[in-house]
C-alpha cells in the first residue's frame, strides 16, 4: 500500500467518529483500519521516557497517554483489536478532536515498515520478528524536545529522573479518566520559561540544561510551528537554538515526525550497537556506523530502532559507571 493509499485508508476510519462537546466527560471516539500488524505497546513505548513517565501508561487495556496541543490538553486511549484489524481510540478534554486526528500517527498506522529492504540476515530476521513494531509520530515538537534535553550528556537513569521531576512538579492532572490513573500533562512552555533555573536543580538538572529548557519554553510557539515543515528542515531549524545540537534535534524529529532515516549522532552507545550487530565489531564511531548503515539510506533510523528493540548490546569492557545525583549537590 502506498503512502497516499494508507492515508486515505486511515481517513476512512474517521466516519465512525463520535465527537464530544468540549469540557464534557463523554469521550470523543474513532475507529481506524490497521494497515498491517501493529504492536501498539512497543510502538508507542518508544515515546516513553522511563517507567515513571506519568504522561504515558501501557497495560492489558491498551495505551493511555496525554498530549498538549494548540487545541488544548487531552487524554488519549488507544486499543488495537487484532481480530477486527482496527485501532479503537477515545479522547477526553478540550484537545480531544486534535488527539483523535493524531492517533493514527501515534500508533504507527502512517508508517511504512515495508520500505525497508534488508541487506543483512540479522536485519531480515528482526524485520520478521518485530513486524508489528512501527515508528510513531506525535506531531508535537515541545513534548519531544524537552525530554531530549533532559537526556543530554547524562545516563538514562539521570535523564528519566529529571524528566519525571519536571512532569511531577510542573505538570497538571490529565483530563477525563486520566486524572484517576495518575496521568499528567507535560508543562506548557510558559511554565517552563517562567521557572528560575535553580528551581530545576532539585529535579536533577544543572544550570546548563535548566537554562536551555527555560529558553525553549519561551520560544514554544515558534518551535511548535516547525511541525509544519519537512523533517529535514525542522531538523536544521532546531539546531539554530543555542544548546540544541544534532543529537537532540534527531531525538526530537524521530518522535515528532517518525522519520525512518533519522539517526542520532554523537550517541554514547548507538555506534557500538550498530557496529557489533552489522559487522561484529565491539566498538565503533559515527563514521563507521554511517558507513555500515549506508545501504539502508532512507531507512537508517528504522534499522537502528530494530537493533534497540531486539536488545542487542556489544560486549562491555571495564567497570560500569555510577553517576552522582545533581539534586544532592
Amino acid at each position: 500500500m502506498s503512502g497516499g493509499d494508507r492515508a486515505r485508508g486511515v481517513a476512512e476510519g474517521t466516519h465512525r467518529r463520535v465527537v464530544a462537546l468540549s469540557g464534557r466527560m463523554t469521550p470523543a471516539s474513532a475507529v481506524f483500519p490497521l494497515p498491517g500488524p501493529v504492536d501498539l505497546s512497543t510502538t508507542v513505548g518508544r515515546l516513553r521516557h522511563g517507567r515513571g513517565d506519568a504522561t504515558i501508561r501501557s497495560g492489558p487495556d491498551g495505551v493511555w497517554m496525554t498530549r498538549r496541543s494548540a487545541a488544548g490538553p487531552a487524554t488519549l486511549h488507544l486499543r488495537v483489536d487484532q481480530t477486527a484489524s482496527a485501532l479503537h481510540v477515545q479522547a477526553w478534554g478540550p484537545g480531544a478532536d486534535e488527539a483523535l486526528d493524531a492517533a493514527p500517527g501515534i500508533a504507527g498506522l502512517l508508517d511504512e515498515p515495508e520500505a525497508l529492504v534488508p541487506r543483512h540476515e540479522l536485519v531480515r530476521e528482526l524485520s520478521r520478528r518485530f513486524a508489528g513494531v512501527r515508528l510513531p509520530r506525535t506531531g508535537l515538537m515541545l513534548q519531544a524536545l524537552i525530554p531530549a534535553v533532559t537526556e543530554q550528556k547524562v545516563t538514562a537513569g539521570e535523564a528519566h529522573r529529571a524528566y519525571e521531576g519536571l512532569i511531577r512538579r510542573l505538570g497538571e492532572p490529565a483530563p477525563g479518566p486520566g486524572v484517576e490513573m495518575g496521568l499528567r500533562l507535560a508543562p506548557p512552555g510558559a511554565v517552563l520559561a517562567g521557572l528560575p533555573y535553580f528551581e530545576m536543580h532539585t529535579m536533577g538538572l544543572e544550570r546548563r540544561r535548566a537554562e536551555l529548557i527555560r529558553r525553549i519554553g519561551g520560544a514554544a510557539s515558534r518551535i511548535e510551528s516547525l511541525a509544519a515543515l519537512s523533517s529535514g528542515d525542522a531538523f536544521e531549524r532546531l539546531q539554530t537554538i543555542p544548546g540544541v545540537g544534532p543529537w537532540t534535534a534527531a531525538e526530537t524529529i524521530r518522535a515528532a515526525f517518525g522519520d525512518p532515516d533519522m539517526v542520532s549522532l554523537a550517541d554514547a552507545h548507538i555506534p557500538h550497537v550498530v557496529c557489533w550487530a552489522l559487522a561484529g565489531e565491539p566498538r565503533g564511531d559515527d563514521a563507521r556506523m554511517l558507513e555500515l548503515l549506508e545501504p539502508y539510506r532512507g531507512q537508517r533510523g528504522r534499522v537502528v530502532g530494530l537493533l534497540e528493540v531486539a536488545g542487542i548490546r556489544p560486549p562491555r569492557y571495564g567497570p560500569r559507571f555510577t553517576p552522582g545525583r545533581i539534586e544532592r549537590l
